[in-house]
């Protein structure tokens, strides 16, 4: 297959062009699963074949499989954390997350990617994901990659009937980092959201596409994305909302939110509705702009200093997604991150 190119629209805005593939050898990321057992094992019919372009092919012929399938009935308590980690430079490592979620069943999983800021790699994870009837799936994908990381992700899921799936991200790290999203409610009843915090500083850029495909009549979803950019960073949103024919009375809602926060930032946002049928409910909105001058205003009139100020409406703009990820024991380690993020802009 050939390589992707800024020509092709879902790679319009990217930095595919700066990727030589040649430049890296497979090899193994050191992944660790914990809560996972008793979990582990064959994930039955999930779609795990699904291909889009050259990095699917790699994926399916270096992956590193981890397979979770969760049996009819059952509510996990704790959440299964996998942990996949880069160590040696010049690699291209492949997770492949596959996920089985029996009828009634509910599960939070944790999905993180790590690497040293000296570490030159490109990771290539996939997630594969089917909630079956009425089963309550969360998923939390946290990137912390290094610097020098690339990162070229895609995400697949499938809600059955009056399934529901939380889809979280938080994506601190890597160079350049891209995440495909293509969220099915594929049962009459299903619902599916999908929330995201990013923040990219230096020369960062992070790069989101989205799918909300509704295939079914009276299902659901909801997306909420937050972003900052500082410095001479970049960020990227694209996303579609897909109603089918056969889906009517269906509701959907997408929200892309992002802040510059320094002159030499640039961020995208591209929300698209394709809409097959009547009697549906959709709406779409994104904002891309500097601090609200008013909210700054507001504080440094009761003596809080102009940093300060602009950190804590920083980290308020982020505390509603912190606040929805659905391991919230996290949620203060990832505020700290951001906070540190903040304090190390470039004058």
């Amino acid at each position: 297959m050939a390589m992707p190119t800024v020509g092709d629209e879902v790679w319009r805005y990217s930095r595919i062009g700066e990727l030589d593939i040649d430049a890296y050898r497979p090899a193994a990321a050191t992944t660790t699963v914990h809560g996972g057992d008793g979990y582990l094992g064959i994930a039955g019919e999930v779609e795990t074949g699904v291909v889009h372009d050259l990095f699917d092919e790699l994926n399916l012929a270096f992956h590193e499989a981890v397979v979770l399938t969760v049996p009819k009935g059952t509510v996990v308590a704790e959440p299964i954390v996998v942990t996949h980690t880069v160590g040696d430079d010049g690699v291209a490592v492949f997770p492949r997350l596959i996920v089985d979620v029996g009828e009634n069943s509910e599960v939070t999983i944790v999905e993180r990617l790590r690497s040293g800021d000296g570490i030159e790699a490109l990771v290539v994870p996939r997630l594969y994901l089917r909630a079956r009837q009425a089963s309550r799936v969360s998923y939390l994908a946290v990137q912390q990659l290094g610097v020098r990381t690339w990162q070229l992700g895609n995400q697949y899921a499938i809600g059955e009937r009056d399934s529901t799936t939380q889809l979280a991200t938080v994506a601190l790290g890597g160079d350049y980092a891209r995440v495909r999203t293509e969220a099915i409610v594929a049962g009459q009843g299903a619902t599916t959201r999908q929330i995201a915090l990013y923040f990219a500083d230096g020369t960062q850029m992070h790069d989101f596409r989205t799918k909300q495909d509704h295939a079914a009549p009276k299902t659901n979803s909801d997306l909420l994305f937050k972003g900052a950019v500082q410095d001479h960073a970049r960020s990227v949103y694209t996303g579609l909302i897909h109603i089918r024919k056969q889906a009517k009375g269906s509701v959907a809602f997408q929200t892309n939110r992002n802040l510059t926060l320094s002159e030499g930032a640039w961020a995208e946002s591209v929300p698209n509705l394709e809409i097959e049928t009547n009697d549906v409910k959709c709406s779409h909105a994104s904002t891309v702009g500097p601090i609200d001058d008013e909210q700054r205003f507001y504080l440094e009139s009761r003596g809080i200093p102009p940093d300060v100020a602009e950190r804590l409406v920083v980290l308020g703009f982020f505390d509603e997604v912190l606040g929805q990820l659905p391991v919230g024991a996290m949620a203060g380690g990832l505020r700290a991150q951001v906070q540190a993020k903040l304090e190390r802009r470039l004058p």
